[in-house]
């Protein structure tokens, strides 16, 4: 049996109802009572980072994730990180830069609505991201080797993903590359469009980070006062 780890970070999918509206609430050991069903398929340890609202993720909790990760790599064949989704392909892109050599699945996931209410998507999101974690190639291999989301109906490639709705229960699109796996029936992967690192390799985290960085777009006729500004 394939030995998960589970990272909490908080986000829709970990959170209740307040007076105040919605806020993170429940560990990630407590989300995975919510799917016993898994226990028949890998074992999974469950690890809280932190427990916050997504929209005040940073780059520190980027590398608090990635050194969770590299710190445990050996342990585990695959990882789940549930995620609030306003910031999850962000924090997916950075880490599929931030592990390099990665030949395990690291697959982020979360919900438009909290675990357990009415209707929600937490519960299958959560379980799909936990098959993906511990599915393997007919050569016994990790089936996914890179950093993904697990969302709906599909497996987005992480540095490829955008959120484009704050309703629908597909959340995520990829605008510059086909989704890596379709979830319906079953999990079909597409086996050719999935990452493999090269023969030999290791994982060489890359923890070193300077958040003094920003985008800048340019349009015909941006003016200098404009511009300036941003680059004060």
């Amino acid at each position: 049996m394939k030995k998960v780890l589970m990272l909490g970070t908080g986000g829709t999918i970990a959170s209740e109802v307040t007076p105040s509206g919605l806020a993170p609430a429940l560990t990630s050991a407590e989300l995975l009572r919510c799917v016993p069903e898994i226990s028949s398929l890998c074992s999974v340890t469950c690890e809280e980072l932190f427990s916050i609202d997504s929209t005040n993720v940073t780059p520190a909790h980027w590398l608090t994730i990635a050194r969770a990760i590299r710190a445990r790599y050996e342990e585990y064949d695959g990882f789940v990180i549930a995620h609030g989704t306003d910031t999850m392909a962000y924090t997916a892109s950075a880490l599929s830069f931030m592990l390099s050599g990665l030949a395990k699945p690291v697959v982020l996931t979360g919900s438009q609505l909290p675990i357990g209410e009415i209707r929600e998507d937490g519960t299958e999101n959560l379980i799909t991201a936990l098959q993906i974690a511990a599915a393997r190639t007919d050569a016994g291999e990790p089936m996914v080797q890179e950093v993904a989301i697990s969302f709906g109906r599909h497996l987005w490639r992480g540095n490829r993903a955008t959120k484009v709705s704050s309703t629908n229960f597909g959340a995520f699109q990829s605008f510059n590359y086909p989704p890596l796996a379709d979830m319906d029936l079953h999990i079909v992967f597409r086996e050719r469009l999935l990452a493999r690192p090269a023969t030999g390799g290791t994982l060489a985290a890359a923890l070193a980070m300077d958040d003094a960085v920003s985008v800048v777009f340019l349009y015909p006729g941006i003016t200098e006062a404009v511009l300036r500004p941003q680059l004060e």
